[in-house]
């Protein structure tokens, strides 16, 4: 499988300073054999796009509590501590996006659009800096769209081509930031000869390397 690559080549492409986005809910369809090797590359001062914190020990959360991250844009943080506390202290840039705004934003981004508009947040501190834009009567937030250096995928099954469907619940945010980044990287499960083309979510075009999960067999 050409696609198929080793940590060696993994790690060459992560460089200081990118932006990644991880998938994943509460490390739910998480790479996290991606994530081990980003942390073995020693690579620092990434900006971090992912639902969650992850946890102290699982997920974006080692990354984090490494000190590795300088920036990250997620939903919630309330499952790992240190992202709390390295917010507090100023050590790492903390941008808290409500979860619908934050997936569509990463949608705009895929799709080349300008952004979203939507009301969630007016009248809040998300509102702030914000560019307010009318629309029949109503105002919306401008929402800017999201992009990453690479996206790291987690929780799917691929064939010999790069077709990816994903485990259960594990789809979460995956799909969506494979459309997303420059280079896309997925952690799956397993190689099968053949998926049925009814079942396949991401198709092969959009998925640049394939990784076997160190956890999965």
């Amino acid at each position: 499988m050409k696609k198929r690559i080793d940590k060696q080549k993994f790690m060459s492409l992560i460089e200081d300073g990118m932006t990644l986005m991880v998938g994943g809910f509460l490390t739910n369809g998480t790479p996290e054999t991606l994530i081990d090797w980003t942390m073995d590359s020693g690579k620092k001062n990434l900006t971090i796009i992912c639902n969650d914190g992850g946890y102290p020990d699982k997920g974006v959360g080692k990354l984090i509590q490494a000190g590795r991250v300088t920036k990250l844009i997620a939903s919630h943080i309330g499952t790992n501590p240190t992202a709390g506390e390295l917010m507090q202290n100023g050590q790492m840039e903390v941008i808290l996006v409500p979860q619908g705004t934050l997936v569509e934003q990463i949608r705009a981004g895929g799709a080349g659009l300008g952004g979203i508009l939507t009301e969630t947040g007016k009248g809040t501190v998300v509102e702030n800096n914000k560019r307010l834009i009318e629309v029949k009567g109503k105002t919306y937030l401008l929402e800017e769209p999201l992009t990453a250096d690479i996206s790291l995928i987690g929780g799917a099954i691929t064939d010999q081509f790069g077709n990816l469907r994903y485990v259960a619940t594990t789809r979460n945010f995956n799909p969506v930031m494979a459309l997303a980044a420059t280079t896309v990287v997925a952690e799956v499960y397993e190689i099968k000869d053949y998926l049925d083309p009814e079942i396949i979510i991401t198709p092969h075009p959009l998925v640049d390397y394939i990784v076997v999960g160190e956890f999965h067999g």
